[in-house]
């Protein structure tokens, strides 16, 4: 269905990501009611992000939902290696606090799914796929709702709010409807996405190998590999001449196990996807508050994007919930959020953005054959692996995150619901 049977709503979210989902399912399960809109007719996009860490699982605890999550298909991960041409480092979450000593890496369709159907029970909840936001309705500029189209019918919808959220990803609608430009970090690669079938004898968990011949990771979906390999910036048109022969040499260089696997993949079944690092001076306008990647478009390193962007929404919701069961949230408070979760975002990015200094742009693959140095583990990872605690502590980090976020103020009363 591409449209809302309401012409106002409290809150309008423009994107049904995880941000958007979950802040869409504490809202409505709060008394207020919100409308979603994704401009997609489904959640089912392949070579999304789909890394869920142990801060994320704590909050489907809380707001009951493990079990279901549980029982989603999903590889789970206690400990993950990141293997370089003269060594390992690890990260180990078994000592994580909580219930949850591991990650999971989870279809993000699925995910979303889960999101959707626990929020379609409040019955203030209001989803619409198919929906795209193409403008907004402003007034004495104050932004007070949206317009959007049905992609279903061709109809075009009006829906007043006293907020607009975007949590419409990297390349925001909302944001560009704003005016407002998210300030770029350099990156020195992209990716290529394909799927490749598992075998028996393969490795079991999640594959990071960052190599002078190049940077490959894999993720177990049962009877096939997500593969990720790393590409110069802008070069996929070339990596993709020849119907992929490049790719396949390079992936079968890097995971020697696949090679009888990967003459079969063509260009076609290949995605590209372009990797940005940036971040908004302000995520917020009056009457719109912006989340997520909307916000600060993170790197795939670490996989920390769900989580962050799940943690941009519970802070929002915890901040703005009684704003908005009085049906005005002032810019203060909309500030108030970008404050408390603008300091995890830049953080992060700043050791994504080391992370690429360090190895990942000398991961690179390169389509003129294999660089003659060997790519070493860098400083301060090659001394810091030696000290017993540290695959913990690194664990501790990714997992958890440097700000974590819970259903603590006018949230308690979901906990357990």
């Amino acid at each position: 269905m591409g449209s809302i049977p309401r012409t106002s709503v409290s809150c309008v979210v423009a994107g049904g990501g995880p941000a958007g989902m979950v802040l869409g399912l504490l809202l409505a399960r709060s008394g207020v009611e919100v409308a979603v809109l994704e401009k997609y007719p489904d959640f089912l996009r392949d070579f999304r992000g789909d890394t869920v860490h142990a801060s994320t699982l704590g909050l489907l605890d809380e707001l009951g939902l493990g079990e279901r999550f549980a029982a989603l298909p999903q590889q789970r991960e206690r400990r993950l290696v990141m293997r370089f041409d003269d060594g390992a480092v690890s990260e180990d979450f078994t000592r994580l606090p909580g219930r949850h000593q591991h990650i999971a890496l989870v279809p993000q369709w699925d995910f979303l799914n889960l999101l959707a159907d626990a929020a379609s029970t409040a019955p203030g909840f209001h989803l619409a796929q198919n929906a795209e936001v193409d403008d907004l309705i402003t007034t004495a500029g104050q932004v007070r709702g949206v317009r959007y189209l049905d992609k279903d019918t061709g109809r075009a919808h009006r829906l007043e709010a006293p907020l607009v959220v975007a949590a419409d990803g990297r390349h925001s609608t909302v944001r560009r409807l704003l005016g407002l430009r998210p300030r770029a970090a350099a990156t020195p690669h992209d990716c290529l996405y394909v799927r490749i079938p598992r075998a028996e004898g393969d490795p079991e968990g999640t594959v990071l190998r960052f190599s002078a011949s190049g940077g490959l990771i894999m993720i177990n979906r049962g009877d096939y590999w997500q593969a990720a390999l790393l590409i110069g910036k802008g070069t996929a048109e070339a990596a993709l001449a020849d119907d992929g022969a490049w790719v396949r040499r390079t992936i079968a260089r890097l995971a020697p196990y696949t090679a009888d696997r990967t003459a079969g993949i063509a260009a076609c079944d290949i995605a590209a996807l372009q990797i940005r690092i940036d971040r908004l001076d302000r995520w917020w306008t009056p009457g719109a508050l912006l989340i997520g990647d909307a916000a600060h478009a993170m790197s795939p390193i670490a996989g920390v994007g769900i989580n962050l962007a799940v943690q941009d929404a519970v802070a929002a919701a915890r901040i703005l919930l009684p704003g908005l069961r009085r049906g005005h949230v002032s810019p203060k408070d909309l500030a108030r959020v970008q404050r408390r979760r603008r300091w995890p975002a830049a953080v992060t990015q700043f050791a994504q953005k080391r992370a690429q200094a360090g190895f990942v742009a000398a991961a690179v693959a390169e389509e003129d054959g294999t660089p003659p140095e060997p790519l070493r583990l860098p400083q301060p990872l090659r001394t810091l692996r030696h000290w017993s605690g540290f695959p913990h502590l690194f664990g501790r980090v990714v997992a958890l995150g440097l700000r974590p976020e819970r259903l603590t103020g006018p949230l308690e009363p979901l906990r357990h619901a």
